[in-house]
Formats: C-alpha cells, sequence, structure tokens
C-alpha cells in the first residue's frame, strides 16, 4: 500500500491531538466548575466538522472515524485527504493555543 506512511504519520498526530484533547477537556470541566467556559461548540461548521461539541475529545473521535474511512480506500482520495489534514491541523492548532493560553 503506498498511502502507509501517510496514514501512519495521520495516525501518530491523532494520537498527539487525542492525549491533548484529554488535557484540554479536563480544564474545560475545571473551568465549568468555576462559572467560565459558557460556549456550545468549539469549531464553527465552516471548519469542516459535523459534530458540534464543546468538549475536544468528541472532534478527534470524528477524526479518528474519518481515518478509518480513508484507511479502507485502495486508492486515497486527495480532496478528503486534504480536508482531513485541514482538520486535523486545525484540532491541533486549537489545542495548543487553549494550552498556552490555560
Amino acid at each position: 500500500m503506498p498511502h502507509t506512511k501517510v496514514i501512519e504519520q495521520l495516525k501518530e498526530n491523532l494520537q498527539t491531538a487525542y492525549r491533548q484533547a484529554i488535557d484540554a477537556d479536563a480544564k474545560l470541566d475545571e473551568l465549568k466548575k468555576a462559572g467560565l467556559g459558557k460556549f456550545t461548540s468549539i469549531f464553527t461548521a465552516e471548519q469542516g466538522f459535523i459534530v458540534s461539541s464543546n468538549r475536544f475529545l468528541p472532534y478527534v473521535q470524528e477524526l479518528v472515524d474519518d481515518l478509518t474511512k480513508l484507511q479502507d480506500q485502495a486508492n486515497l482520495d486527495p480532496v478528503a485527504l486534504e480536508t482531513y489534514v485541514r482538520q486535523l491541523a486545525t484540532l491541533l492548532k486549537t489545542l495548543q493555543a487553549f494550552k498556552k493560553q490555560s
């Protein structure tokens, strides 16, 4: 499979996002207990996510599901891959920004 290395790199980045999402969601829980963080969604629909949540892990789960679909393709769809990479980058950037601010 020629796209094996691409998939493996995406998996590594997704694992990083998962670990960061756990920490970020714990911080969001603390903020909610303190009466802060009153928002309904982290990302807008324009950012390409189907799920809408005030926590990061549901977005990670959506990307896990999408990666599974990508892996099942005989040939990687360039448009689907580009969309996936853009969503993963958005998630990682947002997690990093959240970590710096909290």
